[in-house]
């Protein structure tokens, strides 16, 4: 039995791997830094395959219902359900740093602290950042360049142009639809196979973490790490936990029909590594593929549960490090930035410690050299922001497909328990 669910079940081959992987980082730290190559492998090879995913789900999706007035209205929506769910994440930062105040007591000296190596690089990009860039950003400098540096945005714009190109040729677009259509079967099978080395870049990435960032980091930091980990778990389970009760989806066996996907983004801090099977478990779980193919990549732009709730904690731990005490006032400040400037980390490696910096950089009330103070442990913050994003994401689809009306609750309850269920609807 055991045999069987380690080599037919990815979540199990995972789960270990990421266990071994931790273990060889904190037992031979050299060792695991060396394995660092097997998880960025892993991680590009599902970027690879990123751009056709969105291409092809979109194309079909779009033209094969034809509804074009529809997706305009699905993006708005699906823009709302994101902005409120990242303003809540970002208060529950901010309440939760005013009260428990972990930064006080380090009396960290601004003139003291000096930013250097990789984190240097971080700032340089951060100040450079500015609130439009993720506007700006969306048009590509060529109809192939957008496949070529793999931006999640302009792919999807070059999509929804070709799709709607598409609808406009009537019934002669029809053979490019099933064209396309094949060709995505076709990128989904490149991804099953793929999926085949998610434990081995699993055990990679974290045998990585752990032996360059393990527990000798983690000792100074702990209870910060810890306290984010904690209110990222408050907020997966009981903000999202009452948006799936509104769904009529419990939130647990949500979790668990994706536990591959949130494993995978565990071990490999970056939850762009799962886009492709997540558009396809969100298909099967009820979803209109129109809805999917629009809302899950806009969503890596503008889902930034995890960013936001980061950017509150990481920004008030620092003032609080150097006993900068910021009024009601300028807080509230500070939370607007952050809602804008949370919007531009597509594309950008390091994105939340980037946009942290690029915010800092703007608003001059923190010190930006700051970062310093928890710079050592962003690899687990990053696990943690990519795991709530990700949950967030999931949920999304959802809930537009459901303020559309056209989820097929009947098929997710009888996905999400295990029992056969009909075809995935079309809108």
């Amino acid at each position: 039995m055991l045999r069987t669910a380690f080599t037919t079940k990815l979540y199990v081959t995972v789960l270990v791997a990421l266990v071994l992987g931790a273990a060889l980082g904190l037992v031979a730290p050299e060792a695991g830094i060396a394995m660092q190559p097997l998880g960025d492998g892993f991680i590009a090879l599902i970027r690879m395959l990123v751009a056709p995913v969105i291409f092809c789900t979109v194309v079909t999706g779009i033209a094969s219902a034809g509804a074009l007035t529809s997706m305009g209205r699905v993006g708005i929506k699906a823009l709302v359900y994101f902005e409120v769910i990242t303003t809540i994440a970002l208060i529950i930062g901010l309440v939760v740093m005013n009260v428990l105040r972990p930064g006080d007591g380090v009396h960290a000296v601004p003139g003291t602290i000096k930013i250097t190596g990789v984190a240097g690089q971080y700032v340089t990009q951060g100040e450079e950042q500015h609130w439009y860039d993720f506007l700006v950003n969306i048009i590509p400098k060529s109809l192939v360049g957008a496949f070529v540096d793999g931006n999640v945005l302009q792919v999807l714009l070059v999509s929804v142009l070709f799709a709607i190109a598409v609808v406009m040729l009537g019934t002669r677009g029809t053979a490019i639809t099933k064209g396309v259509e094949r060709i995505g079967e076709a990128v989904f099978g490149i991804v099953r196979l793929v999926m085949y080395l998610a434990p081995i870049g699993a055990f990679g990435a974290m045998a990585y973490t752990t032996g360059k960032f393990g527990a000798s980091t983690l000792s100074s930091l702990g209870a910060f790490v810890g306290l984010f980990w904690l209110t990222g778990l408050f907020f997966c389970l009981v903000v999202l936990g009452v948006v799936a009760r509104l769904c009529g989806i419990n939130i647990l066996r949500l979790y668990r029909y994706f536990k591959d996907e949130l494993l995978i983004t565990l071990g490999t801090a970056n939850y762009e590594a799962v886009m492709p099977q997540l558009i396809a478990k969100l298909e099967r779980l009820g979803c209109p593929k129109p809805i999917v193919g629009l809302v899950v990549p806009s969503g890596y732009a503008f889902n930034s549960d995890g960013v936001c709730l980061y950017m509150g904690f990481a920004g008030l731990y620092i003032a609080q490090a150097f006993d900068i005490n910021l009024s009601i006032w300028q807080q509230l400040g500070l939370l607007a930035v952050f809602l804008i400037t949370s919007k531009g980390g597509a594309g950008i490696a390091g994105a939340g410690f980037v946009l942290l910096a690029a915010t800092l950089s703007t608003t001059g009330t923190i010190p930006v050299a700051g970062i310093m103070l928890i710079f050592g442990v962003d690899r687990f913050m990053s696990m943690a922001r990519g795991l709530i994003s990700l949950c967030g994401q999931m949920l999304a689809s959802i809930v537009v497909s459901i303020w559309e009306r056209a989820f097929d609750r009947e098929r997710a309850l009888a996905e999400l328990s295990g029992r056969p269920a009909t075809e995935p609807v079309a809108l």
